[in-house]
């Protein structure tokens, strides 16, 4: 029986799933004419190029501190 209810629910999921997408609204950054869903871009042209930077320097800056504290338990 539990096996009957499992399947049954993943049928009804698997079936349920594609309707929805049906009702997602469109991308704003599609309809800049104007429109009722109408837009600029997301994100307002921001570029990520310094963002990039900031999170490498703080990745390299969270390993090598990790690593120092590997040197110091040894």
């Amino acid at each position: 029986m539990k096996k009957r209810i499992i399947t049954l629910s993943a049928v009804i999921l698997l079936a349920l799933a594609p309707a929805a997408t049906i009702f997602a609204q469109p991308n704003p950054g599609q309809n800049s004419d104007g429109g009722g869903v109408g837009g600029g871009p997301i994100g307002g042209n921001a570029p990520i190029g310094s963002g990039m930077v900031v999170l490498l320097a703080l990745g390299a800056a969270y390993a090598g501190k990790k690593a120092y504290d590997v040197q110091l338990k040894k």
